[in-house]
């Protein structure tokens, strides 16, 4: 009985862990303070530390409803006509995520740990999973060079939303210099 009743305090210690730390992601980004956290949530510091061995793990956590939205939206552009057009309008839903979820592109940003790393990055590692049929469709038909890969285009979505973070306006900021990465610095004619 008491082994099943540490199992329920332990969940609602995560469940109060990551509903705090969606608050204090929302409110100051990526660097929120995990004592801060902990200090809100009622626990201590390894409590925090136990559910969440690392900064990422937690960001991935806090991230992660929002990140199966954006992989769940690019299954339902996978059969698109337009293959260019369905990479595109998945491409500015991330970036539009991630610019407006403070957190979020560092959730996305690739940390170098090895692949088979317990602390490999699952959002990314999903979202790429998610992506990687719209690029190649897209490619395969031509609209997209085929010398692009996912990574790359996901590291773009991440450096415009981290360097868009403290602009006034930064979903503006980032959907404008996304949008200009498209089409490139030539002149339309």
């Amino acid at each position: 009985m008491a082994d099943h009743r540490q199992r329920a305090d332990a969940r609602r210690n995560h469940a109060r862990i990551l509903a705090v730390a969606e608050a204090e992601v929302a409110e100051h980004g990526a660097d929120a303070s995990l004592e801060q956290i902990a200090r809100t949530a009622g626990v201590g510091s390894a409590t925090v530390r136990r559910h969440f061995p690392t900064r990422r793990a937690l960001l991935e956590a806090v991230s992660r409803t929002r990140i199966e939205a954006l992989c769940a939206r690019a299954h339902a552009l996978a059969d698109a006509e337009d293959t260019r057009a369905a990479l595109l309008e998945w491409l500015s839903e991330v970036v539009a995520y991630c610019a407006s979820i403070r957190g979020l592109a560092a959730a996305l940003a690739h940390d170098g740990a090895a692949p088979d790393s317990v602390y490999e990055n699952s959002c990314t590692a999903a979202i790429e999973t998610a992506g990687t049929p719209l690029l190649r469709r897209a490619a395969h038909d031509g609209a997209v060079a085929p010398s692009v890969t996912i990574t790359d285009l996901i590291t773009l979505i991440v450096g415009i939303a981290l360097a868009t973070e403290h602009h006034p306006d930064p979903a503006t900021e980032a959907d404008r210099l996304f949008r200009l990465a498209v089409a490139g610095l030539s002149p339309q004619g």
